[in-house]
């Protein structure tokens, strides 16, 4: 199945290279642009993509007004977006995510790791780079009346290698990543991560992650703040 793909950035020089780039891959097409949130919100409505690619700051509508009014549309529930930006900062990430984005990554990601992105989301995963990651985090850990760390009854239900996979995540790897360190297939990590979410009641892979921190099963190192 080929996966359709809209681009919504202000740059056109951008979407020109996100095109080449996204049409070069035998399972992705780009099946329109949008300068502009509110002609990303129209031209998503009208084409009905598998993907929306969006950046955040764009004039008329921003990316996070639009991904809101995207993902609060029930006849367009199964388009994912996928949040391209270089401002990956708590506020952002946070936004995104309340807003219904299913992957928030920076501008600074390779060719492969993009294309690996588009595929993830539209497979139904969630995808949050290493520097998102770190600020949803930092955000959680900075929230005045965020609980203190304990560790939910739910997680003795989990497995040695599920807890493993979830401390993997909480440090903001995709599958693939943490196949290629664990040596395992990338369908072997999802079924372990997708089982730890059911086993700890994780909506989503972000939510995933602040379990773990929740729970002990990952901790902040120094120097991981997040960029501004």
């Amino acid at each position: 199945m080929t996966l359709r793909v809209l681009l919504a950035d202000d740059q056109a020089l951008l979407r020109s290279a996100f095109r080449l780039l996204l049409d070069s891959a035998d399972d992705i097409t780009v099946v329109g642009e949008a300068a502009d949130g509110r002609e990303a919100v129209r031209l998503t409505r009208q084409l009905q993509p598998d993907v929306v690619v969006m950046d955040i700051r764009m004039p008329e509508m921003d990316g996070l007004a639009a991904t809101t009014r995207i993902c609060a549309d029930p006849d367009l529930r199964a388009t994912r977006i996928l949040i391209l930006t270089t401002y990956e900062t708590d506020e952002y990430v946070a936004q995104a995510l309340r807003a219904g984005a299913s992957g928030f990554i920076g501008k600074g990601i390779g060719a492969e790791a993009l294309l690996d992105a588009v595929r993830t989301i539209a497979d139904g995963d969630t995808l949050l780079s290493p520097a998102a990651t770190r600020s949803l985090v930092t955000r959680f850990l900075a929230t005045p009346d965020a609980p203190s760390p304990h560790a939910p009854p739910e997680l003795a239900t989990l497995t040695p290698r599920e807890r493993e996979m979830v401390a993997l995540v909480a440090t903001g790897l995709s599958n693939q990543e943490i196949a290629d360190r664990m040596y395992l297939s990338p369908f072997t990590v999802r079924a372990h991560v997708q089982r730890a979410m059911t086993k700890l009641n994780a909506r989503d892979r972000a939510q995933l992650v602040v379990i773990a921190y929740q729970s002990g099963l990952a901790h902040p190192t120094p120097g991981t703040d997040p960029p501004h």
